[in-house]
């Protein structure tokens, strides 16, 4: 077993904003985590809470009006932000992969699907088309796609949707990158499907020591799936730890109020638990604590500043909370 233990992913005080007619917008500010091999991080919140411009942002793909201003991506111990353009586009497909929403941002709608896998595989190995096509068949055939060799022969319209998503996880798969960036790839899926495109991409984890961000707002998907749990809200991380840390005994309001929101965690004929109110416009942050205008501990002393990460529970330093009241709900 290799002795190294950098982490596969290290992000230091990430900051991302996008400039825009209404103000400049801290859609990633001051967002740190590390993953290490074979883990597998869950980023949830909020619609707008900024987990999916992470990201981009660590794939080095935002567009403007948007721009990392500040922080380092630390990939395998080298900072991201520093490679040429030419260097990074290299390392993605190859070591750093994507799995998108939309199958279609991945696939091309006109190009048969071998074509598509042929080309990703040779333009980062210097192998014939044969064995690249062998390759591309074996993914597909890892991801349990069935027939992989009709599937290679057919356009992206003539799959369902489950199977197309299927085929775009698998182009990411083909190089056996050290880390997958998953921007909720199962949402659009019915359970069936997601529950077995889950199981084989924590088997995959399991098995090649990938480690893996999974961007999600469903919290019973990242339960059974991650390792880790980092909980975002208007562009800040507001807590992170072990999944069974955050989510058997959350520390902040925020984390309690979507627990709480679950249909599972609620008496059946109940009414579902709501946070009151709305996230804030990024442009128009409160001072302090961006959730205390919804949140039922705040005081005056959560208005005045931005509260630190901390850890609220000195028995468990793995687990931070962004917040002057944490602990158990009341």
């Amino acid at each position: 077993m290799s002795g190294d233990t950098t982490p596969v992913l290290e992000l230091r005080d990430l900051r991302t904003r996008f400039h825009t007619r209404d103000g400049v917008l801290p859609v990633v500010d001051g967002v740190s985590f590390t993953l290490g091999r074979g883990q597998v991080l869950g980023l949830v919140g909020e619609s707008g809470s900024g987990k999916s411009v992470t990201g981009f942002s660590v794939m080095g793909l935002v567009d403007p009006p948007g721009r990392i201003e500040g922080g380092e991506v630390l990939f395998q111990g080298q900072d991201l932000r520093t490679l040429p353009a030419k260097a990074l586009r290299q390392l993605r497909g190859d070591r750093i992969a994507m799995i998108f929403q939309d199958p279609m941002a991945t696939l091309n709608p006109v190009l048969r699907i071998d074509v598509q896998m042929v080309e990703a595989v040779r333009a980062h190995r210097d192998v014939d088309s044969a064995t690249a096509r062998r390759h591309a068949a074996d993914t597909l055939a890892l991801m349990g796609i069935p027939s992989p060799e009709e599937r290679l022969r057919a356009y992206p319209h003539q799959l369902s949707g489950g199977m197309r998503q299927r085929v775009a996880i698998a182009i990411a798969l083909l190089h056996k990158p050290a880390l997958i960036i998953a921007d909720e790839p199962t949402t659009a899926l019915d359970v069936t499907i997601q529950a077995q495109i889950l199981s084989e991409m924590q088997k995959l984890v399991k098995d090649s020591g990938t480690a893996m961000i999974w961007i999600s707002h469903d919290l019973s998907v990242v339960a059974g799936l991650a390792d880790a749990i980092a909980v975002m809200y208007a562009g800040r991380i507001v807590e992170i730890g072990a999944v069974d840390d955050v989510l058997d005994r959350p520390q902040h309001p925020y984390t309690q109020g979507l627990i709480g929101s679950l249909p599972s965690a609620n008496r059946r004929g109940a009414r579902l638990k709501q946070i009151p109110g709305m996230a804030p416009h990024l442009a128009r942050l409160p001072a302090g604590c961006a959730f205390a205008p919804r949140c039922p501990r705040a005081t005056a002393e959560c208005q005045a500043a931005v509260p630190a990460l901390l850890a609220p529970r000195a028995e468990v330093p793995g687990h931070q909370a962004r917040c002057i009241h944490p602990g158990a709900a009341e």
